[in-house]
């Protein structure tokens, strides 16, 4: 019976069906699912010699049978010996800190071992061998030195069998991969053709076949992301239309005299970008990033007061209620006695007031409208939507920014879109993730900002932390406090008792029960300390909010002892944020106990010190964000990292250091995605959905760039990837990023 790509793996003759088995249970159930499962890496395997022949100081691989075994202690420190012959000589085998060996290799196992031979009185001996034990008439291996593929495995199958499986099915599996790349378009660009890429990682005769076959493969899986990315542009730059609104000079004044500043350099250059977009009838799709407090915010009150002036709405998402009510205050306070209406809707908006908002966004009763995901209901309307403005875009992914654009009126008809980010974005993911959008970076910070100094500290050393806050912040002096003001935030770990559940900080401290939170009533420690359980927020609250509840209590009771301390943390109502934020701002509130909420947007000049438990359980650009939330005044800032209870890993505290040593987001971004990656960057969900196995986005830049270039022409000569030879392309495109991309209304 012909075999081919989709043909059952128990089909396969030499693999048994145990095997298929095994492997249906890691997903590869057929001959080509088996064939795309490519090893993690290679290692060297070296020609089998007799063991009489091997000389010392030389790498070798031998193979025998393992004649004797034991584990001998020196001090507390186990190390497991085996003695190896094969009839022409002995090899003795000893590996440190594996007394677990015991259970593994036994005398009269049949092993091949390979490593790196010294002289021991009459023997030679290796150190830490590897090494493969050898089943029942299986032979050691081929004669040649060779190249060893290492697969992802699993407990019952392990990388040998799926490597013999493997072996199997690559004759079958070879004339029956088709190439979307033509032999002229292969040789332009160096690239093996795709079953001679696939040879060539599964069973490689040399280092530079499995560097050509490996960019073939990460080529491959960028140019069909990028193929969809230019699908996607050229789809909204040829279909879709949007207003072209007003910019003139004497609208660009009347926005200008509106802002609370005069725009730096850099925000000047994004303007322009944005303005010159949102004059065009063609909707804009524009990511402005900036570092921390560069001023993004400002850029975009200008794009939405451009929509106000042309007679047309705005709206402005943020991916928490927080950072959505924040905004919405400073609209407000900008536009004060200006004839622009401002509205906000969130998931805490009250029905009735939701109502309201909602029909006067519909008749046009509402110029900008801010809000979270609660702008993508169903239920929200527009009478004309020109602008809308997506805050923070690694927290969204394409298919709220093609929410967003269905709320216009028409079907071909689209808003202007304008993302924006605080976390500096590396080159290679600005590309990838975000690669349908134009890109403005606004470079240089306001004036009179001060560098935030940065300081790494390990667990052992928090007490004296905590006792230089107390001093700053002029506990038990005997002047009045000096003013200064704190945040602390908590890693989201640990637990407490479900009988401990709190969402609130005291009796006397903004409870959500009782006397109005912006009333009357001090954030004392001694609040803290006595806190009220189940105090609005039910039972189950989160480990986070907990969490960050217990340092209060901590720290209020402590070192803290005096301050006047306040919690925030997600689950808060908003009526609660709201009052804690305004007293933290007007200086009533002096230590600011939080979780990563206040991470982006939070903006209180008086805060000066930030502090920051549990560290090394940050990402980089995390901590950076973090950092950024002081430094916003005239006062110079400090911002001190505290590693884990449970001793950092020295890899993790010197990143820590590392990050100490610069304020560039951007640098650090980079740094960042090279040790996490894109998906705990921005989250698996967006991340992953990208769907790259090969490519490595921390050192491959040039093949996106490669990649985006290529896939902008290819669909600039064939819009649709309709001619003739696109089949295979588009099809396998489609499959692999037609559901991320949103690409079911294009062509």
């Amino acid at each position: 019976m012909a075999l081919d790509l989709t043909s059952p793996l128990s089909e396969v003759p030499g693999i048994g069906a145990g095997l298929a088995r095994g492997l249906a249970g890691m997903g590869l159930t057929n001959v080509g699912r088996l064939v795309a499962h490519l090893p993690m890496r290679h290692e060297r395997i070296e020609a089998l010699a007799p063991i009489g022949e091997l000389a010392a100081g030389a790498t070798v691989s031998a193979s025998g049978q393992v004649t004797a075994t034991r584990v001998l202690m020196r001090g507390r420190k186990p190390r497991f010996e085996a003695v190896l012959m094969d009839g022409t000589g002995r090899l003795d085998l000893v590996w440190f800190h594996a007394a677990y060996l015991r259970d593994k290799i036994h005398a009269g196992a049949r092993l091949r071992v390979q490593g790196k031979t010294r002289r021991l009185g009459p023997n030679l001996q290796i150190v830490n061998p590897q090494w493969w034990e050898l089943g029942p008439g299986e032979a050691a291996g081929a004669e040649r030195a060779r190249l060893r593929p290492v697969y992802p495995a699993t407990e019952g199958v392990g990388s040998r069998q799926i490597e013999r499986a493997v072996e199997r099915a690559l004759p079958i599996a070879l004339p029956r991969i088709e190439d979307h790349l033509d032999e002229g378009y292969r040789r332009e660009r160096a690239m093996p053709a795709l079953a001679e890429a696939y040879r060539m990682m599964h069973s490689p005769r040399s280092e530079e076949e499995v560097s050509a076959a490996r960019r073939r493969l990460a080529y491959d899986e960028l140019l069909l992301m990028q193929l969809g990315v230019a699908l996607k542009r050229a789809h909204r730059q040829r279909t879709l239309r949007a207003p072209a609104l007003r910019w003139t000079p004497a609208i660009d004044r009347a926005i200008r005299e509106r802002l609370p500043f005069t725009l730096t350099p850099g925000q000047d250059a994004a303007v322009v970008d944005v303005a010159r977009d949102l004059s065009r009838p063609t909707p804009a799709n524009r990511l402005i990033q900036g570092d921390v407090g560069s001023g993004k915010t400002a850029v975009a009150a200008y794009a939405m007061l451009m929509a106000v002036l042309s007679d047309q709405q705005a709206t402005l998402m943020a991916p928490t209620e927080l950072l959505a009510e924040q905004h919405h205050a400073r609209l407000v306070e900008m536009l004060s006695g200006a004839r622009v209406r401002v509205a906000l809707l969130t998931g805490s908006t009250p029905e009735s007031a939701r109502r309201e908002v909602l029909e006067a966004c519909a008749s046009g009763g509402v110029d900008i409208l801010v809000g979270t995901h609660a702008l993508l209901t169903a239920g929200v309307r527009f009478r004309s939507l020109a602008v809308a403005v997506i805050d923070e875009q690694h927290r969204f992914g394409v298919h709220q920014r093609a929410a967003l654009r269905a709320k216009a009126e028409e079907a071909d008809a689209s808003p202007h879109v304008l993302v924006m980010t605080a976390t500096p974005i590396p080159r290679t993911l600005a590309i990838t993730l975000f690669g349908d959008l134009d890109i403005s970076t606004i470079v240089g910070l306001p004036p009179g900002r001060l560098p935030v100094s940065t300081r790494v500290v390990e667990h052992a050393k928090r007490g004296e932390v905590y006792a230089w806050v107390a001093k700053k912040l002029g506990l038990g002096a005997v002047e009045r406090p000096s003013g200064a003001q704190a945040f602390v935030v908590a890693p989201q770990i640990g637990e407490e008792p479900e009988e401990a559940v709190w969402s609130g900080v005291g009796e006397d401290v903004l409870s959500e029960a009782g006397d109005d939170a912006a009333g009357g009533g001090s954030a004392t420690a001694e609040g803290a300390a006595a806190g009220r359980a189940d105090a609005g927020g039910g039972r189950g609250g989160g480990a986070a909010s907990r969490t960050v509840l217990a340092l209060a209590r901590e720290l209020g009771a402590g070192p803290l002892k005096g301050a006047r301390i306040a919690v925030l943390h997600g689950r808060l109502k908003r009526e609660t944020r709201d009052a804690i934020m305004r007293r933290f701002r007007e200086g009533q509130v002096s230590v600011l106990v939080a979780t990563t909420v206040i991470e982006v947007g939070v903006d209180v000049p008086g805060a000066t010190i930030m502090v920051v438990e549990g560290a090394d359980r940050f990402g980089l650009a995390q901590l950076h964000q973090l950092r950024g939330r002081v430094g916003r005044g005239a006062g110079r800032s400090v911002c001190v990292l505290i590693g884990s209870e449970e001793p950092a890993t020295p890899d993790a505290m010197e990143r820590l250091r590392a990050l100490a040593t610069t304020s560039d987001g951007f640098a650090i971004a980079e740094e960042d995605l090279k040790i996490r990656g894109p998906g705990e960057m921005f989250g698996e969900r967006q991340a992953g959905a990208i769907g790259l196995r090969v490519a490595d986005l921390s050192r491959d830049l040039d093949l996106v760039r490669m990649a985006q270039r290529d896939a902008r022409a290819w669909v600039e000569r064939s819009p649709g990837l309709t001619q003739p030879g696109d089949a295979m392309a588009r099809r396998r495109m489609l499959r692999a990023h037609g559901k991320w991309l949103g690409l079911g209304d294009v062509g």
